[in-house]
């Protein structure tokens, strides 16, 4: 007998990515959405392809994609981003494993980005495995500000196929990311009481660069490889910089961070509604 399948994806103000995601899984048996008060047209577009729409206040992501998770109806959930897509081959997988093919609990996905015009293979960036399929009574989201992932009790496979990833529109929105993404990782270093000195400053972003770019091999993806490995390098030193700046009792490192962060996705029938 074949398993059901619920996705479920958080939203705000992605009317540019959603619709791409969810007519990649519109052949899931269940398709919920929580979105944070989108102010464009997210809410409209995700109507068109399930009623299962809630909106609650932004929670921050781990906690939003933990709310989502509350609404799904069946055993087996597909987790993903609004800027996330399924290709034909991974979907061939998630259905093999709900025919009862396989047998963990938890199942990761390698994602393959687009960026700068072209699909990013090298530099650190593919295959970023990602788990994504697993249990509901298995998995969770860890509730952390940046980075959070799935954590699944038992065991875990991969799947064939890729999870098509598109982070970000143009450079602008990509060093915009960075700068939140690095605000808020200079806090977390800050809380768990790491300390930074001055050659971190300059070492750590050269090392991240030179890992990308040769080692990693993101030369084998022209431009875009070398856009990425300085863009890792001056993300590095941002986080750093703030972490120096936090330590020192500098101002301006106190940046808070919401869901308008694009493509991240955010959890919300079409009722505000408490927990589920």
């Amino acid at each position: 007998m074949r398993r059901k399948l619920s996705v479920c994806v958080v939203t705000y103000n992605e009317e540019r990515n959603i619709e791409r995601c969810l007519r990649s899984v519109s052949w899931a048996d269940e398709i919920v959405v929580v979105d944070s008060f989108s102010q464009d047209r997210t809410v409209e577009i995700a109507l068109k392809y399930t009623d299962r729409v809630y909106r609650h206040p932004w929670g921050g992501y781990g906690a939003q994609k933990n709310l989502a998770l509350g609404y799904v109806g069946y055993d087996w959930v597909l987790a993903l981003d609004a800027d996330e897509e399924v290709s034909e081959e991974l979907g061939r997988s998630i259905r093999e494993v709900l025919e009862g093919k396989d047998d963990c609990d938890g199942y990761e996905v390698a994602r393959r980005s687009f960026y700068l015009g072209r699909w990013i293979g090298h530099g650190g960036w593919y295959p970023d495995y990602q788990l994504r399929l697993f249990r509901k009574g298995k998995g969770k989201w860890r509730e952390v500000e940046l980075h959070e992932r799935v954590v699944v009790e038992g065991e875990v496979g991969r799947l064939k196929g890729d999870l098509y990833h598109y982070p970000y529109q143009d450079l602008s929105e990509h060093i915009r990311k960075m700068d939140r993404y690095s605000t808020i990782a200079s806090r977390e270093m800050a809380r768990r009481g790491i300390k930074v000195r001055g050659w971190d400053l300059l070492v750590r972003p050269l090392f991240r660069a030179f890992k990308s770019y040769v080692l990693k091999a993101g030369f084998l993806d022209g431009v875009p490889g070398l856009v990425i490995a300085l863009s890792g390098a001056a993300y590095a030193w941002a986080k750093y910089s703030k972490l120096w700046e936090l330590q020192n009792g500098l101002k301006g490192s106190t940046r808070g961070h919401g869901p308008d962060v694009a493509g991240r996705g955010s959890p919300g029938a079409l009722v505000d509604r408490g927990t589920p």
